[in-house]
């Protein structure tokens, strides 16, 4: 029901799944298995998978913290969108390509929640896209000392109200990894 016309398609972005990233984040390996089996259904659908990718001074490119995690291995014929802000909008090219492709409807997965997933999330949304969160394939760090609740309560906390998110003409929910349908 996305508010951009003529954009019927769906993509699946995965968000910043990177080494310094995503290095002792919470439930790290069940996180990327599920993003590498939604890639898996993705690319068997010919849904479009676009990789975003983080840089800036504690992730420098081309540095090993900037690479993306070997679990996931994007293909040539897939974007890479380079940001360096928590949305993956700002200062990108993220929206000629989503536009190019038709996609008014995004499947969001990777880290972390509580930065880079809920601005993109929102960021998407306030464009017009309907988003679909996919609420056991995204993860952040613990970041506790600062006095952020654990992890697990971000993440938990993020999936509940994002499912409650709603303006005219657009969509948000919060769906696990197993029951993604791309198509609907």
């Amino acid at each position: 029901m996305t508010t951009l016309a003529n954009r019927p398609n769906t993509a699946l972005i995965i968000v910043d799944v990177q080494n310094g990233v995503v290095d002792g984040a919470y439930a790290r390996d069940a996180v990327i298995a599920n993003i590498h089996a939604l890639v898996d259904k993705a690319r068997g659908e010919g849904v479009p998978v676009v990789w975003v990718q983080h840089s800036d001074d504690e992730l420098p490119e081309g540095s090993e913290a900037w690479k993306y995690v070997p679990e996931l291995v994007s293909r040539d014929s897939e974007a890479l969108v380079h940001k360096s802000y928590g949305d993956s909008f700002e200062g990108t090219n993220l929206e000629d390509v989503l536009a190019r492709a038709g996609v008014g409807r995004l499947v969001v997965a990777g880290a972390e929640t509580d930065a880079c997933i809920r601005s993109t999330i929102h960021g998407a949304f306030t464009r017009g896209y309907d988003v679909t969160l996919v609420g056991d394939a995204h993860t952040a760090g613990d970041k506790s000392a600062w006095g952020a609740p654990p992890v697990e309560s971000v993440i938990a906390h993020t999936n509940l109200y994002w499912q409650f998110e709603a303006a005219p003409g657009r969509t948000a929910a919060v769906t696990p990894a197993k029951d993604i349908d791309f198509k609907g």
